[in-house]
């Protein structure tokens, strides 16, 4: 499964550290960018990442801006998309078996990479707990326009 991966200029060095991650674990990832620390917006690398998700392109996605907010709000308005804004495991494993979310926001403002390495492995290895949870999502696609 290939991993979408974007960030903006707060979300850059977490990404990288992400990237590192990724490779060790075996999984092949694309880069929406940003390419470097230069001030630009989550809301372009966001939507980029997640239309390859959307799209199939890629599997699931990672997501980084400073809180995780901004760039977890652009990625949910492409079509298709569940992005969950996750601050800990936990959260990153419930998004998955109950939310069958395909992509994961991550704040680097107060995400280290110890805990990001954590939660990326989590997202990625768990897996949808379908059942009661099925009409669930399926209600949250309704809502789309």
């Amino acid at each position: 499964m290939k991993i979408a991966l974007g960030s903006d200029h707060g979300g850059y060095d977490l990404k990288v550290h992400v990237m590192q991650v990724l490779e060790r674990l075996g999984y092949e990832y694309e880069d929406f960018g940003c390419f470097a620390k230069e001030r630009c917006d989550y809301p372009d690398f966001g939507a980029a990442a997640a239309r390859a998700v959307a799209e199939g392109t890629c599997g699931r996605g990672i997501v980084i801006c400073t809180s995780g907010i901004g760039i977890s709000i652009a990625a949910n308005k492409i079509k298709g998309v569940r992005c969950a804004h996750c601050a800990d495991s936990l959260q990153a494993e419930m998004a998955r078996r109950h939310n069958d979310a395909n992509l994961m926001a991550l704040g680097a403002g107060y995400t280290g990479p110890d805990l990001a390495e954590r939660m990326v492995e989590v997202f990625l290895s768990t897996g949808f707990d379908g059942g009661r949870h099925t009409d669930r999502v399926a209600k949250l696609m309704a809502l789309e326009n």
